[in-house]
C-alpha cells in the first residue's frame, strides 16, 4: 500500500492520468481529480458508490477477470481497456492498468488502477486504418485496371514507331510513347508507397 500512497501524492492533480482504488466489495475508495472532474458531472460524488456505475456493463466482466488475475499475481499490473458513460449516451474509451491492493498482512484489500482517456487516439487509429485500406484499394485499381490499358497504349506506340511514318506522325508516336512511359513511372511509385 505504501507505493499506491505515493502514487497517489504524486499523481493527485494530474491532468492525465486517472487514479482510482476500489474495496473488496468493488466500491470507489479513492479518486484523484482528474477522474473526479471527468465524471462528476454525471455521478456527482463517486467515492462510496459501485465502480461499475461509470462503465458500460459488458466491462464488468472484463473488470472482474483483470482483478482475478492481480489477486493471482499480486505483483503485477494487468491492463484493460474500459468503456466509461461520457454523460451524453456515447462512452469514452480508457485504457487502464490493475493492481492487487494488500493489506499488512498480505491479505487482498482491493484493487488499485491507474488508467488515461484513449477516445481519440483510438478514432485517430480507426482513421488510419481505414486510409491504409482505401490507399491499397487505389495502389490495386492503379496497378491492375489502369496499367492494362496503359501496357496496350504503350505496346501499339512500340508497334506504331517501327511503322514508316512521315516526321509528324513520327514525332506525335515519340511523344505518346515518352508520355506513357512518364504515365506507368508514376503508377509504378505510387502502388510502391
Amino acid at each position: 500500500m505504501t507505493s499506491f500512497e505515493e502514487t497517489k501524492r504524486l499523481l493527485e492533480n494530474s491532468t492525465f492520468y486517472y487514479i482510482i482504488s476500489t474495496n473488496m466489495e468493488g466500491r470507489y475508495t479513492y479518486v484523484n481529480n482528474c477522474y473526479s472532474n471527468a465524471f462528476k458531472h454525471i455521478y456527482g460524488t463517486i467515492v462510496g458508490q459501485p465502480y461499475e456505475m461509470t462503465m458500460h456493463p459488458d466491462d464488468t466482466k472484463v473488470c472482474e477477470e483483470v482483478a482475478g488475475k492481480c489477486f493471482t499475481h499480486p505483483d503485477s499490473t494487468f491492463p484493460a481497456t474500459i468503456h466509461k458513460h461520457d454523460g451524453k449516451g456515447g462512452y469514452l474509451i480508457t485504457q487502464w492498468e490493475y493492481k492487487a491492493l494488500l493489506d499488512e498482512h498480505g491479505n487482498p484489500a482491493g484493487m488499485f488502477c491507474l488508467g488515461y482517456d484513449i477516445t481519440d487516439y483510438t478514432a485517430s487509429n480507426e482513421q488510419l486504418k481505414d486510409a491504409k485500406s482505401l490507399l491499397k484499394e487505389i495502389a490495386f485499381y492503379q496497378s491492375h485496371v489502369v496499367r492494362k490499358p496503359l501496357a496496350n497504349i504503350m505496346g501499339l506506340a512500340k508497334v506504331l514507331e517501327r511503322m514508316e511514318l512521315d516526321q509528324n506522325l513520327q514525332n506525335i508516336c515519340n511523344m505518346l510513347i515518352e508520355s506513357s512511359q512518364q504515365l506507368d513511372a508514376v503508377i509504378k511509385e505510387a502502388a510502391a508507397k
